[in-house]
């Protein structure tokens, strides 16, 4: 039984937070510490405490515990008090709010994910529910378009071709207009490498049908 569900556009053009969120998207995933600091300080002031910490809370997911561990510690240099979005969802929410959040990123091809998944490993599938999309990503304190274009810069970043094409449709389904996605990559200049990022450009145009 599929669980997608429909999302209109709420992110039609790319604000200059939402911006400097993606370039800091890119430096936790792969940048240098250097980096790092650098698009830290950029987000200083600019972009909503909760977002910066939504994002690097979410990270582990795509970059490891290390690189969000060291983010975080040079984020508390510039802002010692942890944000306070709204209470997370309690454990036993996890799942439902997880299958829930995991549809609309995957729209039409959610059931066959969830097949495909499980046939690696049901474990892993498991944990991509309760861990991933519901623990973590259907947290309060960024929504999931902004979310999704954070994954892309991560991906991208990481050269992660297969996952990255995957949630350049997720962040159409979750609401992100076509422009803004596009506009999202083009933030990435200067943070992600040339080659990757004409990697994304083409994964980009496929998904579009250009």
């Amino acid at each position: 039984m599929t669980h997608s569900a429909t999302v209109p556009d709420t992110l039609m053009t790319l604000d200059d937070a939402t911006r400097r969120l993606v370039r800091l998207s890119a430096a936790v995933t792969a940048g240098t510490e250097a980096r790092q600091r650098s698009e830290i300080a950029e987000s200083l002031g600019a972009v909503p405490h909760a977002w910066v910490e939504e994002l690097l809370l979410q990270s582990y997911l795509f970059a490891g515990f290390p690189r969000a561990l060291n983010a975080m510690r040079e984020w508390r240099r510039v802002a010692p008090e942890p944000s306070a979005p709204g209470a997370a969802a309690p454990p036993a929410q996890w799942r439902a709010d997880g299958e829930r959040t995991c549809a609309v990123v995957y729209g039409r091809f959610y059931d066959r994910l969830r097949e495909n998944i499980r046939h690696l490993h049901p474990a892993l599938d498991d944990w991509m529910i309760v861990e991933g999309y519901g623990k973590v990503l259907s947290r309060p304190g960024l929504d999931l378009g902004r979310r999704e274009l954070c994954i892309v810069a991560a991906c991208a970043a990481a050269g992660q071709d297969r996952q990255l094409h995957s949630h350049l449709h997720g962040a159409l389904n979750a609401g992100v207009a076509a422009g803004a996605v596009s506009e999202a990559i083009e933030a990435l200049a200067g943070v992600v490498p040339t080659e990757l990022l004409e990697t994304a450009r083409l994964l980009w145009a496929r998904v579009r049908g250009k």
